[in-house]
């Protein structure tokens, strides 16, 4: 698979611009540092767990307390990501924003050994293996671990509407590789693949992660009966394709409602229920 050099988005073979930036392309595909395979098995239904096995020099990076176990042959520091004092407090900022830790925890090797991660409430675990160039978005608070190679980046949300109603509030998590990396969504998944111009519509706040080429929007619900009284909120989440989807059967916001003392009215949503904060989301 090829990829623009310049955004990291996904280009035809026999593409000549890009089709989200307008670069020229040529027939070459992104270079990058040369990845390790990582090693690895993901135990559990949905309370899962990943179990990662490290060879000498191998390196791993991951949230501030989401480790469950390592041998004694890991070496691990807890620092802020950058070089210099100016990307430290950088860093810092976008993590905040991105409603992580400001420290990630680093794992190294210096013989073979093993590291456990996990998330923090109930629900799966989900790998990816991203070629040189290649991004993910996926929701605020979904990052576990990755490798060393992975780039962590904050991405806001480019339509006002989306930010406000969209479920994910302004902010998503960028991932670019080469690498792999390991995000957590509440509840099971499914798995989309969506054909050039394919639309899928989306309870807001379900969405765990996308390709960086889908078209990601929202979508008013339809008429005001529907939007009132259909449980569901006043708007849709809406991505288009091309690209890959995966959807999560249970937020914290679900949770939440249902764990609440004196619930009543089933899981639907009032007709506000949809509305994110500016740079927050409950999800």
């Amino acid at each position: 698979m090829a990829y623009c050099s310049s955004c990291g988005n996904s280009i035809a073979s026999d593409a000549r611009f890009c089709p989200r930036c307008g670069q020229p392309y040529g027939p070459t595909v992104a270079a990058g540092p040369v990845v390790m395979p990582l090693d690895y098995q993901i135990q559990g239904d949905n309370l899962q767990v990943v179990r990662i096995k490290l060879q000498p020099g191998q390196e791993l990076f991951a949230e501030a307390g989401k480790m469950l176990y390592k041998t004694p042959s890991i070496q691990w520091e807890t620092r802020m990501s950058g070089g210099s004092v100016g990307q430290k407090l950088w860093g810092a900022l976008k993590r905040t924003v991105m409603g992580e830790s400001l420290f990630l925890t680093y794992f190294k090797a210096v013989q073979p050994g093993e590291v456990g991660f996990a998330g923090s409430y109930p629900g799966r675990l989900q790998p990816f293996t991203l070629a040189a160039g290649q991004s993910v978005m996926v929701q605020r608070d979904s990052f576990v671990c990755a490798q060393d190679t992975v780039q962590l980046n904050i991405a806001f949300v480019k339509k006002l509407g989306v930010g406000f109603f969209g479920g994910e509030g302004f902010v998503l998590e960028r991932l670019t590789g080469p690498g792999t990396v390991f995000i957590h969504g509440g509840g099971d998944f499914i798995d989309f693949t969506l054909a050039a111009g394919e639309m899928l519509q989306v309870d807001t706040g379900c969405v765990v992660a996308f390709d960086e080429g889908v078209n990601y929007d929202i979508q008013f619900v339809g008429g005001i009966k529907t939007a009132i009284f259909g449980g569901e909120g006043l708007f849709l989440a809406t991505l288009t394709g091309p690209g890959r989807v995966i959807v999560q059967s249970m937020t914290l916001d679900k949770l939440r409602r249902e764990l609440a003392p004196g619930r009543s009215g089933g899981d639907e949503k009032g007709p506000l229920g949809a509305i994110g904060g500016f740079f927050r989301s409950d999800d």
